[in-house]
Formats: structure tokens, C-alpha cells, sequence
């Protein structure tokens, strides 16, 4: 398992001040073997204003979509080339004005932006969306591709999670910037809705955690309210064995979704809003849990899909870093972000039985070698293979089954944001190339990566 640099070092938390970072070293594309790898287009986002970009396996930039932009993501393509994503970030928030579709013309085929009138000082109305983190169209229950579920391009319903300010003197006295789900019809009414703030028993928070909470919600000064739960993550299940099976809470068309402040990942039933399943925040509760260890700020969990390897196993990006709510200690004195772990992990689990049955990570001293703190997810490839977006050092690799890494592609796509230069991808997509009709299929070609010990930069 050859890696051509040591790129997650990027990543610096506040804890671990000692930690630094190259200032040189290779993009795009530094490994592809074609015959181990499952081949596509891979659409992923740039950084705040850059928009979102389409590259081939060599990293050869295919198509950017300026319409869209970083708020964050994700922004997905769909068959036949259209592309759907938020329309400009809405600043200081982390969330878009609008969900837009734009087909390969640069055209706008389908816009969202009536979840809630808001009314801002020394500004008129403005209807938006604020979307935030995540989208489904309907027929795909996770986004990306799998056999015989694709996304529908032209109408069905949309899955937009959403934020919406609440005062919740039950969870905190300041107000809340509450994290909402949102079922959309094609002409833009809305059929479905859950708020999380109304289900905050379920979240299998304790005293400490609630306190904290009530004290500390996530408060961000910019925005004037918490971001309490900071959900991340929203999919569909989809048909799955354990449905299949008679269990009830895999029921195929609901929700699951994923919080990263309080390492929270829960299945929500649409009828009640309950929380019917859960891991987290505890990894203590049961001895499966415990085996299979803390889960911290993770991203993107969701069922594999139907056809795919794994069908039916929970994926997700275990980010580490820091999370949860809970008693003040020295490194976290509210209480909040109260634990902290250097190092990332990619797991594939049983849900019913929470069961580890893969997982890639960097084992031992080094295991600091693969991390992001922060965005990421993982995608379950036809092959076996799996695609990992290392998003906080703009790192996207294929590992087959037994961790070999096939393809890796480091991001070229820079920018400032708050005086430090990212090229941070919060979510990637890998589709066939025949979801792209207007392009023929590119060249492949070997790109094997030199000998670190001996790869040096010419002088002069």
C-alpha cells in the first residue's frame, strides 16, 4: 500500500500543536492502476467560490459548474449531465440560498428557495432554502450510484436538510439554529417535515451533555444562534435485508441521519419523527459498542445500496477530532468538543448488530497518518473497491477490499479562508462514464508514483 506523500498530516487540530504540514507537494492524480480500479468521473467541491468540478481518473479537469459553490456541498451529478447543488453560500451561515439544477447547458431546469421568508436588518424579505450538508433526489436513496437506483432528473420528490432558528427554552435559553428535514415536490411545496429540536429526548443525551448544551448550544457570534446538533448527514435507507427480514425501523423509505457535535447517528421514523435506532453518543452502552470503539464527528453514514458489496452494512467516516457534549474538563471547559482523537477510521458495520466488518485506517504510532477532522465520506464502488474523500487536506483514494490503494488524486483547487490556505472537499461522487452522454469516454492511463525515499524537488 503505497501513499506518494504524507498529505494527512494537513490536518492541525488545537490540540496537538506540534503537528505540522508540507508546503510542497504533488496534485491530481499520483496513483491510478486501470485494471484495479472502478473507472468514472468523479464530481466533487472546491472550495467557497470556486464551484464544483468533474475530473476523469488522470485528474484531468472535464467540466466546472460555477452556478453552484461550496456551502458546503454536496453537489451531485445526475444521469445524463445534469447537476444539482446550492446555488451560493449565505454568509456568515454554512448554507445555501437555494437547491438548484443545472443541465450540461448551464441552464436552470429546477430551483428551491421557499423553506422560509427571512428577514435580515437593513435587508428586504428574501425567500431561501438554507439548505445545509446534504440532499437526496428521489430513487436514490444515498446519492450516489448504485445498480438500477438512479436519481430521477426530472421530477419526484427532494430530500433537503435544511436550518431553522427556534427559541427551545427546554434545551437552551439562547436561540437555536435548529437543524430541519424537508420533503420537496417537484413544483417546490413541501410534503414532509421534521425538526430535530422537538425529538431532543431521543439523541440519548445525559445531564452532563444536556447541561453543557444549555450552556454552551454550539454558539456561533457571526450567526447569533447555536448550532446545537450540527447535523451533517440526511439519506433514505433504501431497500434493504434487513427490512427484507421484518424489521421495522429499515424501513426503506426513511430517514437516517448523522450529527457531528454530539457522534450521534439515528434512524427517524416518518410517521412519529421518533428516533428508532441509534449509535451514539455513549459507545459504552453495550458490549458491541464498546468492541467496536468510539465514533467521533463522524460524516456521511448511510446503508449500502442494494447491488453493491456489503448491501445493507452501515458505511461511514469516523472523523475523530473533537465532539460531544458532557462534563468540563482542561481541554474542553464547557463542556463542549469534550473529546478529541488524531486519527480517522472508515467503518462498515452491522446495524443490527453493530458488528465491525471493515474497516480502513492507519494502524499504530502512525495512525495520525489518515485523518480529517472535519467534511469527508466514503462511497461503496460495483468492484468492492471503496472511494474515500479525505476531505480536510483534499484527498480523494480508491482502496480495494484489503486496503490497497489503486487510485489517488490530491486536490489543486486552492483558496483563503480565514488566512489559511484550504483545499478542503467536503463530499465526492463517482458515476459511470455513461451518465456523461455529451463526452465521449476518456483515455486511461497507468500514472505509477515515484520512490518517495528518492523523489526530490530540482534545485535552481
Amino acid at each position: 500500500m503505497q501513499r506518494f506523500v504524507t498529505l494527512a498530516a494537513l490536518v492541525v487540530l488545537a490540540q496537538i500543536p506540534l503537528l505540522t504540514y508540507p508546503t510542497v507537494y504533488p496534485t491530481g492524480t499520483t496513483i491510478y492502476h486501470p485494471d484495479k480500479a472502478w473507472s468514472g468521473y468523479t464530481v466533487f467541491d472546491t472550495p467557497n467560490q470556486q464551484g464544483a468540478v468533474m475530473i476523469d481518473m488522470n485528474g484531468a479537469l472535464v467540466r466546472r459548474w460555477t452556478e453552484v459553490a461550496a456551502v458546503p456541498g454536496p453537489a451531485r451529478l445526475l444521469p445524463g449531465g445534469d447537476l444539482i447543488g446550492g446555488d451560493a453560500r449565505r454568509r456568515p451561515h454554512q448554507e445555501a440560498f437555494a437547491l438548484v439544477q443545472i443541465n450540461w447547458k448551464g441552464e436552470t431546469v429546477w430551483r428551491f428557495d421557499r423553506a422560509e421568508m427571512v428577514e435580515e436588518p437593513d435587508k428586504p424579505g428574501r425567500w431561501m432554502a438554507r439548505q445545509h450538508h446534504d440532499w437526496q433526489r428521489e430513487g436514490s436513496a444515498v446519492g450516489y450510484f448504485a445498480p438500477g437506483a438512479a436519481p430521477l432528473v426530472t421530477g419526484g420528490r427532494t430530500l433537503v436538510l435544511a436550518h431553522k432558528n427556534v427559541t427551545r427554552p427546554e434545551i437552551s435559553n439562547r436561540l437555536l439554529e435548529d437543524d430541519l428535514l424537508l420533503e420537496v415536490n417537484w413544483d417546490g411545496t413541501i410534503a414532509w417535515e421534521w425538526l430535530a429540536s422537538d425529538h431532543v429526548e431521543g439523541f440519548g443525551l445525559g445531564d452532563q451533555a444536556r447541561n453543557a448544551i444549555h450552556r454552551f448550544p454550539g454558539w456561533t457570534d457571526a450567526r447569533g444562534a447555536g448550532d446545537w446538533l450540527h447535523i451533517n448527514a440526511a439519506a433514505y435507507l433504501g431497500p434493504n435485508r434487513w427490512y427484507d427480514a421484518g424489521d421495522q425501523r429499515f424501513r426503506p423509505d426513511i430517514i437516517i441521519i448523522s450529527s457531528r457535535t454530539t457522534s450521534v447517528m439515528a434512524i427517524i421514523d416518518r410517521t412519529s419523527g421518533d428516533l428508532v435506532w441509534r449509535m451514539g453518543p455513549d459507545y459504552r452502552e453495550t458490549s458491541a459498542l464498546r468492541a467496536l470503539g468510539q465514533i467521533l464527528g463522524q460524516h456521511h453514514p448511510h446503508l449500502i445500496p442494494k447491488g453493491l458489496p456489503g448491501a445493507g452494512n452501515l458505511l461511514v467516516f469516523d472523523n475523530g477530532g473533537a465532539s460531544m457534549y458532557g462534563d468540563s474538563n482542561p481541554v474542553a471547559p464547557t463542556g463542549v468538543n469534550g473529546i478529541t482523537r488524531i486519527h480517522s477510521r472508515v467503518l462498515e458495520i452491522n446495524p443490527v448488530t453493530f458488528e465491525k466488518v471493515w474497516e480502513y485506517s492507519v494502524a499504530g504510532q502512525e495512525r495520525f497518518m489518515f485523518a480529517s477532522h472535519y467534511v469527508s465520506s466514503a462511497q461503496r464502488l460495483p468492484n468492492g473497491n471503496t472511494l474515500i474523500d479525505e476531505g480536510a487536506d483534499g484527498r480523494l483514494f480508491e482502496v480495494m477490499p484489503d486496503k490497497t490503494i489503486v487510485w489517488e488524486y490530491v486536490s489543486p483547487y486552492f483558496d483563503l479562508e480565514d488566512g489559511n490556505r484550504t483545499n478542503r472537499i467536503y463530499r465526492a461522487q463517482r458515476v459511470p462514464y455513461d451518465w456523461v452522454p455529451q463526452l465521449p469516454t476518456p483515455a486511461e492511463r497507468a500514472v505509477i508514483p515515484p520512490d518517495n525515499s528518492t523523489f526530490r524537488v530540482p534545485p535552481g
